[in-house]
C-alpha cells in the first residue's frame, strides 16, 4: 500500500511539473516577442539583446558549474560556441529585436514560424537527409504563400513606415535562416556533456558579439539610464529570467521527459500566444488578409512538424531537427529565434 501510495504520489509530481514545464514553454516563450517590444522602446534594440544574453549566459555558466555534467571548456568549445552564438543570437535574435523596431510583436511571431521552412530546406541541402515528402513540400509551399500573405497584408502606419516595414520583414525572414542555420551547425558542434553549460558558454559568445556590434552601430553613444523607461527595464528583466532561463530550464526538461513531437508543438503554439498577448495588452490590430496568412502558416508549421518519421530512420539528425526546431548544440534543442 505505501509503495502504491508512494508511486502515485510520484506520478502526480511529475504531473504537476510536466503541465508548469508546458505552460511555460508554450506561453513564456510565446510573451517574449511582446517583451522585446516593450524592451528596445526605449533600450537600443542589439544592446539590449546583448545584455539579455550575457546576463542569462553568468547565470547558466554558474549554474552549469556545480552539476555533475560540469567539464572545463576547451578551444574547440569556445569556438563552436561563438559560431553557434552568432548566427543564432546576433544574426537570428538580432533580426528579431530589429524588426520589433517597425512592425507589431504580433507579425513578428507569425513570421519566426517559418524556421521550420528552413530547417526542411537545409537539412536536404547540409545534412544530405531524405527527400522531402509531398507532405512536407505542400507544407513548404502553403507555408511561402502564408509569408507572403502577411508581407502583403501589413499595410504602412506612417510616412516612411512602408520601406522600413519591408526592410524589417525582410531582416526577419533572413533571421530565421541563420537560426536555422545555426541550429544545423551546432548539431555537429563540439560541445561540452553539459546542456546548461553549452547554453551558458553560447550566450557568453553571442551576447559579446551583440554588445560589441551594438558599438560599433553606435548605440551605445548617448545612452542613459534616465532616458530607459520602466517598462523597458521590465522587459528586458523578463527576457532574462523568463524568457532565457526559466524557458530554457523548462524545455531541456522536457525533452529528457516528453516525447519530443509533443514538445514540438511549441512551434505552432508560441505564434498564437503572441498573437493574443499582441491584442490583449499592445492593442495590436490585424487585417483580414494577415489573420488568413496567420491561418496559413500556423497549418503550414503543423504539417511539417508532424511528419511521420520513416521506419528505421527514427534517430536521423534531420528528424531530430524537424521533432524540436532545431539544435543549438550537442544534445540540447533550440527553440525559436526569441527564446
Amino acid at each position: 500500500m505505501q509503495v502504491n501510495a508512494l508511486a502515485n504520489s510520484n506520478q502526480r509530481r511529475n504531473a504537476v511539473i510536466m503541465i508548469a514545464a508546458f505552460a511555460a514553454v508554450y506561453i513564456i516563450w510565446g510573451s517574449t516577442y511582446l517583451a522585446i517590444k516593450y524592451a528596445i522602446d526605449t533600450i537600443p534594440p542589439l544592446l539590449m539583446a546583448g545584455v539579455r544574453f550575457l546576463s542569462a549566459g553568468v547565470v547558466l555558466m554558474i549554474w552549469a558549474r556545480f552539476t555533475a555534467d560540469y567539464e572545463k571548456p576547451k578551444a574547440e568549445h569556445w569556438r563552436s560556441a561563438l559560431i553557434v552564438g552568432t548566427l543564432l543570437l546576433l544574426f537570428g535574435n538580432g533580426g528579431v529585436v530589429f524588426a520589433e523596431r517597425y512592425i507589431s510583436s504580433s507579425l513578428a511571431a507569425l513570421l519566426v514560424a517559418m524556421e521550420p521552412f528552413w530547417v526542411v530546406i537545409l537539412s536536404w541541402v547540409w545534412l544530405r537527409s531524405s527527400r522531402p515528402n509531398l507532405k512536407v513540400v505542400l507544407g513548404l509551399l502553403a507555408g511561402f504563400l502564408g509569408v507572403w500573405l502577411l508581407i502583403n497584408g501589413h499595410g504602412p502606419s506612417g510616412a516612411g513606415a512602408g520601406s522600413m516595414q519591408l526592410w524589417a520583414t525582410l531582416a526577419l525572414v533572413g533571421a530565421t535562416f541563420f537560426w536555422a542555420a545555426g541550429s544545423i551547425f551546432g548539431l555537429r558542434a563540439a560541445a561540452p556533456k553539459s546542456a546548461i553549460q553549452t547554453a551558458g558558454m553560447q550566450m557568453l559568445a553571442g551576447g559579446a558579439v551583440l554588445l560589441v556590434v551594438s558599438a560599433l552601430f553606435g548605440e551605445w553613444s548617448g545612452i542613459s539610464l534616465s532616458h530607459i523607461s520602466r517598462a523597458s527595464l521590465y522587459g528586458l528583466a523578463y527576457l532574462v529570467l523568463f524568457g532565457s532561463i526559466i524557458g530554457f530550464t523548462a524545455y531541456s526538461w522536457l525533452l529528457r521527459n516528453a516525447p519530443p513531437p509533443i514538445v514540438a508543438t511549441y512551434a505552432y503554439v508560441n505564434p498564437i500566444v503572441a498573437v493574443l498577448l499582441g491584442w490583449l495588452i499592445a492593442g495590436e490590430t490585424f487585417t483580414g488578409q494577415m489573420l488568413i496568412g496567420a491561418g496559413v502558416i500556423v497549418g503550414s508549421v503543423v504539417l511539417i512538424t508532424s511528419q511521420e518519421k520513416d521506419e528505421g530512420n527514427s534517430s536521423s539528425e534531420s528528424d531530430e531537427l524537424m521533432t524540436t526546431g532545431g539544435a543549438a548544440a550537442g544534445n540540447q534543442r533550440a527553440a525559436s529565434a526569441s527564446a
